[in-house]
């Protein structure tokens, strides 16, 4: 089983570092399981944990729903008043 880094996972995915772990921290995706290498713990990502947050990541973009957002309608111009007509 290859495990990537957060970065490897992050480029996969189309997003930052920074962001993707972020995302880890708020609780909006599920963190995959921790490996201690050289003194330190980082996240090891299978491909299984990719494809997971890959489905979730339609539903948190920026936070916002991102599903059944209104349409703006185009707003008609308004025709100026004879005041500012010359």
């Amino acid at each position: 089983m290859i495990c990537l880094s957060t970065r490897e996972a992050a480029r996969k995915l189309g997003l930052s570092a920074s962001g993707l772990s972020k995302y880890i921290r708020l609780g909006r995706i599920p963190a995959p399981a921790m490996v201690k290498t050289g003194g330190s713990n980082v996240h090891a990502w299978t491909e299984d944990d990719i494809e997971r947050v890959r489905k979730l990541l339609p539903k948190i973009a920026n936070g916002r729903k991102t599903r059944y957002r209104k349409k703006k309608k185009p707003q008609a111009k308004k025709p100026l008043s004879n005041k500012w007509r010359k």
